[in-house]
């Protein structure tokens, strides 16, 4: 959730990369150094052999002068990704605003001496800021339908359309995306949630007579079996009424909710005995909380903004070996249910059910042995490198395109 620590890349004392690809400008709504998932595994990845600067939402400063306080905070991240905060005063209309990112990003361009660049965008609104620019080529990579997601801007629908006339490749974050925007451009790819198999495949070593290479966190070790968990982001997208029915029909369970509260009001909140809310916890340490748990829960609700996600989190609990029981998202589903992989459950009454299958299934070593099987011959099929790597490919057609048409 919070970003692990990469690698050092070599490069040149100028900063440059070590060869001439074009560098990567990524338009992010979603904050660096908030919850590590699609973004930073990508660009953490296209910075090994080009320069990524990931170009940030506005921060709103809340004194200064207007002239003092536009500024663009520029930092670089272990393995060479620059990020790049715009800080912006309260109370500018949003021409303003727009025309405020605009110029910070042309400063941006010119300070770092880029010349040669591809535009990435995740957010289409970042269309208000990058018009007259010259990139050797333009990707949108829709990893969510922002559309639908609560206090959307108003302009966003009309702003997407834009960027898909204007984009040489549209990489989606699921196959239930992909089906949405494949008539909607010539060049739309399924790139479905990948895995950091190895990092999260740590937790496996809590099962077996390995030592484990991280102790069990001080807020979850204390805690009864069994537990039951989910790490992600806690917003409009999880069922806190099912939450509730499962903390009050198995009130033995300990459910354990790692994750930032955004966009919803804490206080309504589900609040439980054995309801544990343990905030936002690092990248890093979610293998240790991983492996503390019998079994991994996405409780999402079926609404607008859950229409089109495909959770990382599903190959990401399966990789550390913990059966998981998931609402009936589509890209959860196929393939993830069909293949028998994950139990799919709507109502209390049949999560709780699912839940005691899969504490079953913890405890039966032949049948686990035999669907861990199963879930390693699934997740062979994708890694975020593999996914990287046909991006990038892709990406450098598009790039060869545009120069020959030049």
């Amino acid at each position: 959730m919070l970003p692990p620590v990469a690698p050092d890349v070599s490069r040149q004392s100028t900063g440059a990369p070590l060869d001439a690809k074009p560098d990567l400008v990524c338009l992010s709504h979603l904050r660096w150094d908030f919850v590590y998932q699609r973004p930073q595994h990508l660009m953490s990845r296209f910075a090994a052999d080009r320069r990524v600067f990931f170009f940030e939402e506005p921060v709103w400063d809340e004194s200064g002068a207007e002239s003092d306080a536009i500024r663009l905070d520029v930092s670089e991240r272990p393995g060479g990704v620059r990020v790049a905060v715009p800080h912006l005063p309260h109370g500018l209309s949003p021409e303003a605003v727009e025309a405020a990112q605009a110029e910070l990003l042309r400063g941006l361009l010119d300070d770092h001496g880029i010349a040669s660049y591809i535009l990435w965008y995740y957010t289409p609104m970042a269309l208000g800021f990058t018009a007259g620019l010259e990139p050797a080529a333009v990707v949108y990579d829709c990893m969510d339908e922002l559309s639908l997601f609560r206090s959307a801007p108003p302009a966003l629908v009309d702003r997407e359309s834009r960027l898909l006339t204007q984009a040489d490749l549209v990489f989606t974050g699921g196959q239930s995306l992909y089906e949405a925007k494949r008539e909607k451009h010539g060049s739309v790819h399924a790139f479905p949630s990948s895995i950091d198999a190895q990092h999260f495949g740590r937790a496996r070593s809590a099962d077996s007579a390995e030592v484990f290479e991280i102790s069990e966190p001080g807020d979850q070790a204390a805690l009864p079996r069994p537990r039951l968990g989910y790490f992600g982001v806690i917003d409009e997208r999880i069922d806190l009424d099912l939450l509730a029915g499962i903390a009050d029909a198995r009130p033995d369970w300990q459910i354990v909710m790692l994750g930032p509260v955004v966009k919803i009001d804490p206080a309504t909140l589900p609040r439980r005995p054995n309801l544990h809310y343990l905030g936002m916890k690092a990248y890093d340490e979610l293998p240790a909380y991983l492996a503390g748990w019998d079994v991994a829960l996405m409780p999402f609700a079926r609404n607008e903004s859950t229409r089109f996600i495909s959770p990382t989190k599903t190959p990401e609990y399966l990789a550390g070996g913990r059966p998981v029981v998931s609402t009936s998202i589509r890209d959860v589903v196929r393939p993830y249910g069909d293949h028998g992989l994950v139990e799919i459950a709507d109502d209390p009454a049949a999560f709780v059910a699912a839940v005691e299958r899969s504490l079953l299934l913890t405890q039966e070593t032949p049948r686990r042995e035999a669907w861990l099987r199963r879930v390693d011959e699934h997740l062979a099929g994708g890694s975020w490198s593999r996914t990287w790597q046909e991006m990038a490919s892709l990406l450098d057609q598009a790039v060869r395109r545009r120069l020959n048409a030049d």
